[in-house]
């Protein structure tokens, strides 16, 4: 553990909402971009320690604390301690009712509440900030199950970096169980399952020649204009799986290419995310953009797609997560849906970005994504949550994990 910069706790004497909000501002006054969580993975660590109820582990900067109490079913409660980037908009603060920052939905679904301004207030400080609250207070006598939370880094990164998949790989018996929570945001609904992505660069290969005399080379900049040309023609599909819809992409987010202005360009990389539904697998969605007998992997370099939308291009494959089926018809999803439904009117939702559900998914444990914060806001400079949604939340899974 190294220098603490922070501590973590609440006035034994203080109300569960005032408990919730001092968590809650502790972690969000811990500045916590990916790369930098070491300082809060300590202060968690410290605090998890702490709670004689609490085994804790740590890997990297994850740390996990499980009860032993000898319940018939295990939850895992997960959740993130990184952040994007920062826009502005760090350090946070309270917007009181009033103030011009709120956004407009926000003042017409919750009048007169403050409100939570800065990075982090809705991906997923506070869905963190009740997880922390639950590992102090959900002690043997208070929940029907045993409990496993887990507080990883680097999630807003590439995949390999991940701190749960490196606690998956190296400590699997850390993280066994019969139910997930990823407190992702999802406005206090339950977000099923999630789409799968994969991110590669499709290359355009030319010669290199002077601009006056092009006729001596062969434009790769220009051939990307049939790369192009294939992703405007594709259109995305709706795929239903298990009773919720997951809408698909094919996008270009990044494009390069040419060595001078006078250069005519030998090469051009135009770097193109699938996110694929649920009802396929890792080499089923890979198959549909390349061909199945590519051979391109990670860390593997170049290869020809041999078949599938990007036929005849250079292929070089960036990152790759799988997707993960809903597990709504299990008996712990369905009473946990059932709550949620009570309590909110929402009905489960498909999760249509990336989540590490699809890890839990891998393992055989059902897993949801549930947490406060819009996550239509997730990522934004005004990033924001409604003091409420914390409420709600802690509401939510102390009832459910006391049945």
């Amino acid at each position: 553990m190294g220098p603490m910069t922070i501590a973590l706790g609440f006035d034994a004497n203080a109300s569960r909402d005032e408990a919730l909000n001092t968590l809650l501002e502790q972690i969000m006054n811990e500045y916590s971009v990916s790369d930098d969580e070491g300082p809060l993975a300590d202060a968690v660590e410290h605090y998890l320690t702490a709670l004689p109820h609490l085994t804790v582990h740590r890997h990297g900067d994850t740390v996990i604390a499980s009860t032993e109490y000898g319940k018939p079913q295990r939850v895992l409660l997960a959740g993130h301690i990184d952040t994007v980037p920062v826009i502005d908009n760090f350090p946070p603060r309270w917007l009181q009712p009033g103030d011009p920052l709120i956004r407009a939905e926000i003042n017409e679904h919750n009048p007169g509440e403050r409100v939570l301004w800065g990075r982090g207030a809705t991906d997923m400080k506070p869905s963190d900030a009740v997880m922390l609250y639950l590992a102090a207070t959900l002690t043997e006598d208070a929940t029907n199950y045993d409990l496993t939370y887990i507080f990883y880094d680097h999630e807003e990164v590439e995949a390999s970096k991940n701190g749960l998949r490196k606690v998956v790989e190296t400590h699997p018996e850390w993280v066994r169980g019969d139910f997930a929570i990823i407190g992702e945001p999802t406005s206090c609904g339950i977000e099923g399952g999630c789409n799968g992505t994969i991110r590669f660069d499709v290359i355009c290969h030319g010669v290199a020649a002077h601009s006056a005399r092009a006729w001596m080379g062969s434009n790769a900049i220009h051939k990307a204009a049939e790369v192009l040309n294939r992703l405007n023609a594709y259109e995305p599909a709706t795929v239903t799986v298990d009773g919720l819809d997951y809408r698909e992409g094919l996008n270009a987010t990044l494009i390069s290419g040419g060595k001078g202005t006078n250069v005519i360009p030998d090469e051009c990389r135009i770097h193109v995310n699938y996110r694929f539904a649920p009802d396929k697998t890792l080499a089923e969605a890979k198959a549909l953009m390349i061909g199945a007998d590519a051979g391109a992997e990670l860390g593997n370099g170049e290869h020809m797609a041999t078949a599938g939308v990007f036929e005849g291009f250079g292929i070089e494959m960036k990152d790759e997560s799988p997707s993960a089926r809903p597990g709504m018809d299990t008996p712990l999803a369905q009473s946990l849906a059932s709550l949620v439904r009570e309590r909110t009117g929402r009905e489960p939702l498909a999760k249509l970005g990336w989540t590490d559900v699809a890890r839990f998914s891998q393992l055989g444990i059902p897993a949801v994504n549930l947490g406060a914060g819009d996550p239509l806001l997730a990522h934004k400079h005004d990033e924001q949550v409604p003091e409420s949604q914390l409420i709600t939340l802690a509401d939510i899974l102390e009832d459910w994990l006391r049945r």
